[in-house]
């Protein structure tokens, strides 16, 4: 029977409004996510599988430097679940220009080459055999890792006590804000190594070295303050040092001794081996290596993780929630994909020397994409290694709310790793 108009009230006029229209609503979020596909989930479609039909419209006949693309096979071609964009998250030192000098040359990656990178600046120096990384301190706290060769270090704590320790590949240092210390390559070959300092802006090109100080002090001071007569420093060097070609050091015993004094030693070493260190988790995918304030306690504001991939495998889809991850690529080949709110998911390639860097919280993972092990670190400015393992989470949530969020059934749920694996096999 059909009911007079006058009979409808406007509530009820509204409230059959508002039921057409969630009807529609659902049925245009039906139509979305019929649209898409797994793998390939947004609307226009993304990704080059989506334009077979019309390959030249995705060629670039332009100007172009293959050896610089071919690097970035996922830049160029994106995988079709990309979206967005994101702040540059690579870097290199391979195209960061070499400071040279009689011993040994740097070269670095700040927050003024790499804007993302706020909480970590990194350094790639080599030391030839008896090559001297002058006596010298920072505004920042410096962490080393040793990628090649041996190195000797020395460094004075605030309570005047004398450290000084031989290191080699896949070794670690962490001098705090402040201490001074010195570096020197040993024989045969003298070594490489890559420093992280807790501080985008710090730069390898402007410390505070003490040849600059002496240069830079009235020589009626220098005298007073050293108690000897001003003519004993008539022949200092009125310029800095900075990396400069010394003899091979003698042994380390004799160093050490040289050194003593009535303060004794540090209670922590500031060297800790990381690559001979425990490891922290093991699968047939690979492993992870851990140093934190926990088993390097001296580090109080770098914590770092040494991660091999092995072919096929991969570092686990995860965040950490306490520092931006700073990244160097030791060995191999990677993807990585960083996800963040929008959505906004990117996708690029990364090879040895390179850089990466994801801010605290964004989503990602590292995939081995080459023949042979993958490994690289991991640099955190934090005191502590955190992660959260997205698997392991969704392992720990009661599964028939994980079965409603992604229409998978709990019995496939329970497959997933529930023991934060970190390195996923092949």
């Amino acid at each position: 029977m059909e009911v007079p108009l006058s009979n409808l009230s406007r509530r009820n006029i509204l409230a059959a409004g508002a039921v057409v229209g969630a009807a529609t609503s659902a049925a245009a979020v039906t139509t979305r996510a019929s649209a898409a596909g797994f793998g390939n989930p947004d609307e226009p479609p993304q990704g080059a599988v989506n334009a077979q039909g019309n390959p030249r419209g995705i060629a670039d006949p332009g100007p172009q430097n293959p050896a610089l693309s071919g690097q970035f096979p996922t830049a160029f071609t994106p995988p079709p679940t990309d979206v967005g964009d994101l702040a540059q998250f690579w870097a290199s030192f391979n195209n960061a220009p070499r400071r040279i000098q009689d011993g040994g040359w740097a070269r670095q990656v700040t927050q003024a080459d790499f804007q993302i990178s706020e909480e970590i600046s990194g350094v790639n120096m080599r030391l030839g055999a008896g090559g001297i990384r002058e006596l010298h301190w920072h505004q920042a706290a410096e962490w080393g890792f040793m990628s090649y060769g041996s190195c000797r270090v020395t460094v004075l704590d605030a309570q005047g006590r004398a450290y000084v320790a031989d290191t080699k590949e896949g070794d670690l240092w962490y001098f705090p804000a402040g201490y001074p210390h010195s570096l020197q390559g040993l024989g045969p070959d003298g070594c490489e190594f890559i420093l992280a300092f807790d501080s985008g802006k710090q730069s390898e090109f402007n410390t505070l070295l003490v040849t600059d100080w002496l240069a830079h002090t009235p020589p009626d001071v220098l005298a007073a303050n050293f108690g000897v007569p001003a003519e004993t420093l008539s022949k200092i060097y009125t310029h800095d040092l900075w990396i400069f070609q010394g003899t091979v050091p003698g042994p380390l015993a004799a160093d050490q001794d040289a050194v003593k004094n009535p303060n004794g030693s540090p209670p922590n070493p500031f060297t800790y081996s990381l690559a001979g260190g425990p490891i922290a988790r093991q699968t047939k995918g690979g492993m992870v290596q851990i140093a934190d304030s926990h088993n390097f306690k001296v580090s109080t504001t770098v914590a770092a993780a040494l991660v091999t991939v092995h072919p096929g495998g991969l570092r686990e889809m995860h965040w950490h929630p306490n520092a931006d991850e700073w990244q160097y690529y030791v060995k191999g080949s990677a993807q990585m994909t960083v996800f963040n709110t929008g959505p906004k998911a990117v996708t690029n390639n990364f090879n040895p020397g390179d850089i990466g860097y994801v801010k605290r919280n964004f989503g990602h993972y590292v995939k081995n994409v080459g023949a042979t092990d993958l490994v690289f670190l991991e640099v955190f400015k934090s005191d502590t290694y955190q992660n959260v393992s997205l698997s392991d989470w969704l392992t720990h949530t009661p599964p028939a709310l994980v079965s409603a969020h992604f229409n998978v059934s709990p019995q496939d749920i329970a497959k997933f790793p529930n023991n934060v694996p970190d390195v996923m096999p092949l």
